[in-house]
């Protein structure tokens, strides 16, 4: 499986540094954050807060989310290839299962707040499921991605400490590094 990730993330990174595409200035500036080896290594935390961005635009109807996971992933400095890759969990065969949950969801949670849907908001008419407010989806939406994003950390971390040979708290480079004390008694520390 690493040899797989590791084949797809060099392949990947040479499409976007491909020669017809590295000389055009636009391209470059767009690109430039993208080519920080470290958002492309994978570690425990830049994992899961890729992991997190990655669901929180999944979840929400948009076409490009895997664009929006990208550049909200290289902005925080998180895992990219995860963001990415997770944003397929919602995909044409998943995409009706997740909004009939993501209305339900809203439909609860206006509920339980006693919350009136906005009379601006439009409302819809869904075959077998009725009269649907889109503010209620839009709750709903919002509401499913941030809890998807927030039961990441729990679970990439207890992954990280199950096994932790796959899933390194930091990066190969930061973990090998040798840190170098002064042996006591030296310094200016008025001995």
């Amino acid at each position: 499986m690493k040899r797989k990730y590791l084949w797809m993330v060099r392949r990947a990174y040479r499409a976007l540094r491909h020669p017809k595409l590295r000389h055009r200035g636009w391209w470059r500036k767009l690109t430039q954050p993208l080519f920080e080896r470290r958002l492309w290594k994978p570690c425990r935390d830049t994992v899961a807060v890729g992991i997190a961005i990655g669901l929180f635009f999944g979840l929400i109807p948009l076409i490009p989310q895997s664009l929006f996971a990208a550049i909200a992933a290289m902005r925080v400095k998180a895992n990219i290839p995860f963001a990415v890759a997770i944003t397929w969990i919602s995909n044409p065969l998943t995409n009706l299962p997740i909004w009939a949950a993501q209305l339900w969801l809203g439909n609860q949670v206006q509920g339980l707040l006693h919350l009136s849907p906005p009379e601006f908001a439009g409302t819809f008419e869904i075959p077998g499921v009725g009269v649907v407010n889109a503010a209620t989806f839009l709750l709903g939406v919002l509401l499913s991605g941030l809890i998807a994003a927030l039961l990441t950390f729990p679970a990439v971390h207890l992954f990280s400490a199950i096994m932790p040979h796959h899933l390194p708290r930091l990066p190969r480079r930061h973990r090998d590094a040798v840190v170098i004390v002064p042996p006591r008694g030296s310094g200016s520390s008025g001995n």
